[in-house]
């Protein structure tokens, strides 16, 4: 392991164990989830004026008017998601920096991200590729459509808010498939469950949140 990667002070292991320990006391109860956020270095996920911070609980700037969601929500939509059973694939909706990526693509067979912002899911690419993370299909493209070809999907996760939630990624859930996903407007936000059942689907609002907004089109 290199040593950025293993990081020194304020990007140390002992710093990752104090934002478990946070973790617990916030509520964050799989042992799975805490224990493959204690092994992936944050820090190189952000740019190095910021790995002093990359332990904070604290979203933080990535570039393009995008944030790496602080480590309370990448754990507790992890946690969300994985909370009946652990899903086999998974598509998540904006890759960004690839840190929830990571997390999850250490949890699960297979993962497929798509991103709107062209630099934004290279630079992911490549950090994951720094971590032997090789499990993991990338898309340039709009996320409101989604990732039809490799459809139906036992788990989906979004890391931006639309106002609405997109009918593509409903219909992309297999049966028994979790969706998590923020919906509402800015400072309106709030977290949803979504499992999708024969009759339908059942929607559990969990809580408040802050998330970019869910923008349609792609950025090259």
């Amino acid at each position: 392991m290199s040593r950025r990667i293993q990081g020194i002070g304020m990007t140390s292991r002992r710093t990752r164990e104090r934002m478990i320990s946070r973790l617990r006391q916030q509520g964050i109860s799989d042992n799975k989830v805490l224990a493959v956020m204690a092994d992936t270095p944050r820090h190189i996920f952000v740019d190095e004026a910021l790995e002093s911070r990359a332990y904070e609980d604290t979203a933080l700037p990535i570039g393009h008017n995008q944030t790496i969601s602080q480590p309370y929500i990448v754990a507790k939509m992890t946690e969300l998601l994985l909370q009946s059973a652990v899903p086999a694939k998974v598509l998540e909706i904006g890759t960004g920096c690839g840190y929830q990526t990571a997390i999850l693509a250490k949890l699960v067979s297979q993962v497929y991200t798509v991103e709107r912002i062209a630099p934004l899911m290279k630079k992911a690419r490549d950090t994951l590729w720094e971590l032997n993370i090789k499990t993991v299909g990338f898309k340039h493209t709009d996320g409101g459509w989604g990732w039809p070809e490799h459809a139906p999907f036992e788990g989906i996760l979004a890391a931006a808010a639309p106002a609405e939630v997109p009918e593509a990624l409903l219909q992309q859930l297999a049966v028994g498939g979790v969706l998590v996903i923020p919906v509402g407007q800015e400072g309106k936000q709030y977290l949803h469950r979504i499992v999708r059942t024969d009759e339908g689907y059942l929607d559990e609002v969990i809580e408040r949140v802050t998330f970019v907004p869910f923008l349609s089109g792609v950025i090259g």
